[in-house]
């Protein structure tokens, strides 16, 4: 519902400002993976918070997951997001994403970074019907040099295991990055496809602290009537 979306909205604007400790790193820009990794020794958490605004009669949802992220040094961070959604078919998957990334090469001279990683999609509850896969994906990031200059990412991916007939097994990952202010930013990204992942998202990156960031979007599907949603993260390193 609505209301229950509202809500939700609440408690995460609650958390932002009393857990608030521009964050190290993130692990996504909102969908895809972005070329930052945790540094040696850290631990980065986020909370993300997407929900289709109309009732659940009405095919509303809203779908919470929170993720952790670990820095092992040498470019390298493990971590695990933990994805359920409230909507009104009962018994919902709950789904585990273990997910390993690494910055195989970064450059602040040339403002260039490349990363690569997987992400496995393991339901572990209300587990009927529901499939079990892989993500593989490499991009490479470009910050042009200046006080606002903006950071541009590409990529592809790939899905390993993923059955037939629920979309396309393969595509790319855009994202843009432009700061407007020191602590306000305009970002964006996209998944192309038609699939769960195929979704631009257009947005604005809040700097939050030193070590948080607050992200506020709405993602469109590439296909698909009523296939949007508000979206909205917070993130902290610790």
């Amino acid at each position: 519902m609505l209301i229950r979306s509202l809500i939700s909205c609440a408690f995460l604007l609650f958390f932002m400002t009393f857990c608030s400790r521009l964050a190290e790193a993130q692990s996504t820009i909102f969908n895809i993976p972005s070329t930052d990794v945790v540094g040696k020794g850290k631990s980065y958490f986020e909370f993300d918070f997407i929900s289709h605004l109309e009732s659940h009669r009405n095919g509303g949802f809203q779908s919470y997951v929170p993720r952790a992220v670990f820095g092992l040094g040498k470019g390298l961070e493990i971590g695990a997001n933990v994805s359920f959604t409230d909507a009104l078919t009962p018994a919902q998957p709950v789904e585990l994403q273990p997910n390993l990334k690494w910055q195989c090469y970064s450059s602040e001279k040339s403002g260039v970074a490349i990363t690569v990683g997987g992400i496995a999609y393991l339901p572990i509850a209300h587990t009927t019907g529901v499939d079990k896969f892989g993500l593989i994906y490499s991009n490479v990031s470009k910050k042009f040099s200046g006080k606002y200059g903006p950071r541009l990412t590409g990529g592809a991916y790939g899905l390993l295991g993923r059955e037939s007939g629920l979309g396309a097994k393969a595509g790319a990952i855009v994202g843009y990055e432009q700061p407007l202010h020191t602590k306000i930013a305009l970002v964006g990204d996209w998944f192309s496809g038609a699939n769960r992942f195929g979704y631009v998202t257009p947005g604005l990156a809040f700097t939050v602290s030193k070590t948080s960031i607050f992200y506020a979007g709405y993602s469109i599907g590439n296909e698909g009537r009523k296939n949007n949603a508000l979206f909205l993260y917070y993130g902290i390193t610790f």
